[in-house]
């Protein structure tokens, strides 16, 4: 399959579970409101618990704050456990969330290849989100774990780098400013391909524990095996990747002159935004159902025809599957 046919095809099923767009603005819904319950009304009760006013602090008695946090965290130490406290509890239950609304997306999706006929449903998508939620928390998790590893070694580098060029300048500043350039070009450069490739594969190697059904590191393990055999996936992602960012500045660029419109800018500015992030949430779709569909076409073998001449065959398979 071609790659425009796969985006073609991503749309037309996104259409047909179009419903998934929802799902994902009540979850970005419900996470409003967690953070209000978590975050707002914790700093809110801490404030009226230790009789803070905040109405005398003025603009110059903030910076002063900030220049000595350690005068702020032991003077408000209570206020500032509690709200650590529930900044924890939230940044936890909202990525226990996103991680369950996602796993009930691809499943979904993953359902919808298979069953042409398929019509979205609640209970589908709480099915497929009991599922798929385990082994998408420890596939997530080993994402983080390749993100973080990939971090401490680009700072690694990066400390390397700068070693080399404080070295240069003492020497020569001409050849200072060339290794500086250099280095920060190769870095940004690998640090992009590694950026977009771990995204690629995790897009891919959701696709694999969506619709194999197999264990997080062997998804891992199977996405990152089927780039290399397939470079033209990677160019797939590569080309929706930057078409999600080109319309997302596009957006951002025409709301920008409702900011210009004094007192009745920001009222029309609003539903603006909402239709913005609705576009967004059905492009985002859009694209991880173009990926699995791609994925599904290059990799998942199509069901044998069975041929009419063969009846003997066919009824014993008939008669072995209503024994099982």
């Amino acid at each position: 399959m071609g790659h425009i046919e796969a985006i073609k095809e991503g749309f037309r099923l996104v259409n047909r579970v179009w419903q998934l767009v929802l799902v994902q603005l009540s979850m970005v819904f419900i996470s409003g409101i967690g953070f209000f319950v978590f975050v707002g009304i914790p700093l809110a009760v801490a404030f009226i618990l230790f009789s803070i006013d905040l109405t005398g602090i003025t603009e110059k008695d903030i910076f002063q704050l900030l220049k000595e946090p350690s005068e702020i965290i032991s003077k408000y130490f209570g206020i500032v456990l509690f709200v650590i406290l529930g900044l924890l509890i939230y940044f936890l239950a909202a990525i226990t969330f996103s991680i369950y609304v996602f796993g009930g997306s691809v499943g979904v999706i993953g359902r919808a290849l298979e069953n042409k006929t398929l019509k979205f449903s609640m209970h589908l998508f709480f099915a497929e989100a009991k599922r798929l939620f385990l082994p998408m928390l420890s596939f997530t998790t080993l994402v983080g774990i390749i993100l973080i590893a990939v971090a401490f070694v680009f700072g690694v580098l990066g400390g390397g780098v700068v070693a080399l060029i404080s070295f240069a300048k003492s020497q020569d500043s001409t050849l200072a400013l060339f290794l500086s350039l250099f280095f920060s070009l190769i870095l940004l450069l690998l640090l992009l391909t590694l950026f977009l490739g771990i995204l690629s594969i995790t897009i891919y190697g959701s696709a694999v524990l969506s619709i194999k059904g197999i264990g997080p590191l062997k998804s891992l393990k199977d996405a990152f095996q089927y780039i290399i055999k397939r470079p033209q996936a990677f160019w797939l992602y590569l080309l929706l990747f930057g078409g999600y960012i080109l319309s997302s500045f596009l957006l951002v660029l025409l709301g920008y002159p409702f900011k210009l419109i004094p007192v009745i800018g920001p009222i029309l500015s609003f539903p603006y935004q909402l239709i913005s992030y609705v576009f967004q949430t059905y492009i985002g779709i859009a694209i991880i159902a173009t990926i699995f569909i791609y994925y599904y076409s290059t990799e998942i073998p199509s069901k044998p025809v069975v041929e009419s001449s063969t009846p003997q065959v066919l009824s014993q398979d008939k008669d072995t599957i209503h024994d099982s």
